[in-house]
């Protein structure tokens, strides 16, 4: 059986505050994390002027890739998929014609300080700009989080939008990765959001439970465990090895802790995108819990062209993922579309999920 989380509550008013807690062994794992692309390659073993342009692609968007990562990378492997997602390459300085800042549309979608509202029944939280990783396909590389983020802790805007309006039934949490952010802070915004009537359920979109799996600790376990809301976690692994140890540990505690855990993957080149490992990455995460959602498309962020999968490839590999696997393992293969009440399932005919 499972250790009893530990439980987090608001200090009450008045009362003095508690002794400091020391540096939870997760924020010390994210502060250790690599922040140089030399050093990268070389704890690979792989010489860092084998990569060309590597430096200039830093320069646009920093490195980070934390030791609990690097220690899944295949080392003297320069095409090891885990390395490739997280590695600067000369191609991200190119310009290619669709390749936008902001692909998906949140600026437009902005109604609020941090707050993203474009479908109906659900609104997204931009909580933080931080990561423990930096992927280098990531689609909000170029989002300007210091001019579009509440100051710290001030959901008040944000809350009453959503307070305000009785058909938003859920609250996605995003970033960045909200859980960069300590477990305190996640309750308290998690406490206020339950004080919503019509609110039903709270998604998170993470990726740190698969890259940092220390961040899986009972102080997290303990608040995503209570409260009135519904809490879903949305992972994001795009190859079956993300799923080795130590991320089976912590997927696994948090499906005993009763989360709802779901995978979304983005299909790319030379990373992913093969009939084997898609399969693989399906039924590996099943073991630990974790149900498919989504097979997202690119988004066309300006630098990051050379991982783009050709609509007519991701349909044929999406046929052979159902002719594999039964249909609870298959994904929606899907693109999201700004400006469209949904992600666009890229079907034979268009769809909206």
């Amino acid at each position: 059986m499972p250790t009893k989380p530990i439980m987090i509550t608001r200090e009450p008013r008045g009362t003095q505050p508690s002794a400091p807690r020391s540096t939870p062994v997760w924020q010390q794992a994210l502060a250790g994390a690599i922040r140089d692309p030399d050093t990268l390659l070389q704890r690979l073993g792989l010489a860092p002027d084998a990569i060309p342009g590597m430096q200039a692609a830093h320069q646009l968007f920093r490195t980070r890739v934390p030791e609990s990562y690097l220690a899944r990378m295949r080392p003297g492997d320069a095409h090891d998929p885990l390395l490739l997602q997280a590695l600067p390459r000369g191609e991200e300085t190119h310009e290619q014609p669709g390749f936008t800042s902001d692909p998906v549309g949140d600026h437009d979608a902005l109604v609020a300080p941090g707050l993203v509202h474009k479908y109906h029944g659900r609104v997204l939280l931009l909580t933080t700009g931080a990561c423990a990783i930096h992927c280098r396909y990531c689609f909000r590389r170029e989002f300007d989080y210091a001019d579009h983020s509440p100051a710290r802790d001030d959901w008040n805007a944000a809350l009453a939008y959503i307070a305000g309006r009785p058909e938003i039934h859920e609250v996605i949490l995003s970033g960045g990765d909200p859980l960069a952010l300590s477990d305190q802070r996640l309750a308290r915004l998690a406490e206020r959001l339950a004080d919503i009537p019509q609110l039903q359920r709270l998604r998170i979109h993470t990726r740190l439970p698969v890259i940092l799996p220390e961040r899986v600790d009972a102080d997290l376990l303990g608040w995503l465990g209570q409260g009135r809301l519904q809490h879903i976690l949305v992972l994001h692994a795009n190859h079956p090895r993300e799923f080795a140890a130590p991320a089976d540990q912590a997927l696994r505690r948090l499906a005993e802790a009763g989360v709802t855990l779901l995978n979304q993957a983005v299909l790319l080149a030379g990373i992913n995108d093969d009939i084997d490992t898609l399969a693989a990455l399906q039924e590996t995460g099943f073991r630990l819990g974790v149900l498919p959602y989504y097979l997202h498309q690119l988004d066309r962020t300006r630098g990051t062209a050379h991982f783009e999968v050709s609509t007519d490839r991701a349909r044929e590999l999406y046929r052979a993922l159902h002719a594999r696997l039964p249909g609870y393992l298959v994904p929606r293969l899907a693109r999201e579309i700004p400006g469209e009440p949904g992600k666009t399932l890229l079907t034979s005919s268009p769809s909206r999920a």
